[in-house]
């Protein structure tokens, strides 16, 4: 019973973690813009916070950035206009999902790039090496065999 009540209580406070840094006079009276709202934030990263979407953090700058999020929200802007308008004035580094255009397709390609020439590695050094077993080992030479002969005797 014990862990039933601890294990409620547990998800109850990871549930309302993302809800710590919205303040409440950031939140919008409209359910649905405020989902909007909520669903774009998670979509923006905090400019000084690395890794952190902008509700997640209590800097100041993603407090500016939830509350001008929330304002094109209420004047109209689409969900794209907001993620477009706030793009351009703190570049690309805020969206958690670049686009894939440009530069940004080296970093697309990258890594898959680099794990099927490490795969091709990997299958190349072992075929090499189950070759290697299958030959056996080499003859010797005549003059090695001479040589051998010799230090054995000697």
């Amino acid at each position: 019973m014990i862990r039933k009540v601890f294990l409620v209580l547990s998800l109850i406070l990871v549930q309302s973690v993302s809800a710590l840094a919205v303040q409440p006079d950031e939140m919008l009276s409209d359910p649905a813009l405020e989902a909007r709202a909520r669903d774009l934030s998670a979509e923006l990263r905090c400019p000084v916070c690395q890794g952190e979407n902008i509700d997640d953090s209590n800097a100041a700058v993603a407090r500016d950035l939830r509350v001008l999020v929330r304002e094109r929200l209420v004047a109209g802007d689409t969900d794209q206009q907001v993620l477009d308008y706030v793009e351009a004035r703190y570049g690309e580094y805020v969206l958690f999902s670049p686009q894939a255009t440009g530069v940004n397709l080296i970093l697309y390609f990258a890594a898959p790039v680099i794990f099927l020439l490490a795969l091709g590695g990997v299958f190349v050094w072992v075929r090499r090496r189950n070759r290697a077993k299958d030959a056996g080992p080499e003859a010797l030479s005549v003059e090695e065999k001479a040589r051998l002969d010799e230090i054995l005797r000697g």
